[in-house]
């Protein structure tokens, strides 16, 4: 079959919606598919977005492919009679974060023109697809509420999990991802002024913001944390990323309403090891059961800082709450056979 994947993405940016083109390209192409992967460049500015998307739009691949495959907005608008949408996230400022501290935009005359447009473009070139697959129940739930859409979940799997091994539960809570405000490494900083014991916090990951990589930075030492945080502003190879992880105590990930549980989760999974997360975490508590696999916590200092400080007070636990972790994968079903029976049955 002839498949073309279709995304859009940000330049220079690199995350898990690129990973997702490439991993299931490469998936794709091992069950004997002739695979394409489509990428063209798109920037959130509600200035020219409207005309981007346009633009997108005026693409009919309808002779090029036996079916098109798209996964980051808008890729979905491109015209199909086989289109079929993985579909990762909204424009969430439009969306899910439009009444939240976290949308940036003004709710002015003009703005509120291009959200309308925009969420009836969505649902007509959704309404389109063949099938559209929900990355998560968060995901799931925007597509009911915004567009009307009843969509089937289609969890995203790591490409290569052997690759994560688990070592002794050492003392560092770790988290290798973007540095974004959204996902509030700030907040496990400030965990870091509350524990009791000697747990400490490894840090690694790039940001596109790189005033909040100096914001880290900054409370670091404002609060003489030196000695207890590691930050690693850089994306580390994955050889060092996996050491790191497997011999991490517990992996956090406690980004605000996260799209889906994130690649970080899933890598936590196959270590071995406990997530600790939030109750406002959004698709990571589809995958995290309180004191079975991980630790819930409220959203605070000081409530993260008690979850650090009972698992390395406890490493039993941790090692107890890491093997429920490897198990609720396959609970969960998560894996590439049911991706790809998804795309080509």
């Amino acid at each position: 079959m002839k498949l073309i994947i279709a995304s859009s993405y940000v330049p220079f940016v690199t995350g898990g919606a690129r990973h997702i083109v490439d991993w299931l390209a490469a998936k794709l192409r091992a069950q004997g598919h002739e695979v394409e992967s489509f990428l063209l460049p798109f920037v959130d500015d509600p200035e020219t977005m409207l005309a981007q998307i346009a633009g997108w739009r005026l693409i009919d691949l309808s002779d090029r492919c036996d079916r098109l495959i798209c996964i980051r907005p808008p890729a979905y608008v491109l015209r199909h009679p086989h289109k079929l949408v993985w579909f990762i996230h909204h424009f969430r400022v439009f969306y899910d974060l439009w009444d939240t501290a976290l949308c940036y935009l003004p709710h002015d005359a003009r703005t509120l023109a291009v959200r309308r447009a925009l969420m009836e473009l969505d649902t007509e070139a959704l309404g389109e697809a063949a099938q559209v697959y929900a990355l998560s129940g968060t995901v799931q739930d925007r597509l009911r509420r915004f567009n009307g859409l009843e969509t089937p979940i289609l969890y995203q799997p790591l490409l290569e999990p052997e690759r994560f091994r688990s070592g002794d539960h050492g003392d560092a809570v770790v988290l290798v991802a973007r540095l974004e405000a959204y996902k509030r490494q700030h907040l496990l900083v400030e965990a870091m002024r509350h524990v009791k014991t000697g747990v400490r916090l490894h840090l690694c990951g790039a940001s596109a913001e790189p005033e909040y990589t100096d914001q880290l930075k900054a409370l670091i030492e404002r609060h003489g944390l030196a000695g207890k945080v590691t930050l690693e502003s850089r994306w580390i190879a994955e050889e060092r990323k996996q050491e790191v992880i497997a011999g991490a105590l517990a992996v956090a990930n406690i980004a605000i309403d996260e799209d889906s549980f994130a690649y970080v989760s899933l890598e936590a999974c196959y270590a071995e090891k406990p997530i600790i997360t939030s109750t406002d975490a959004g698709g990571v508590l589809e995958l995290v059961r309180d004191g079975v696999n991980g630790l819930v916590a409220e959203p605070t200092a000081q409530a993260l800082a008690a979850a650090f400080d009972r698992l390395y007070l406890d490493r039993a636990l941790a090692a107890r709450m890491g093997k429920a972790n490897r198990a609720r994968i396959d609970e969960m079903g998560i894996g590439w056979d049911k991706v790809l029976h998804a795309m080509t049955a």
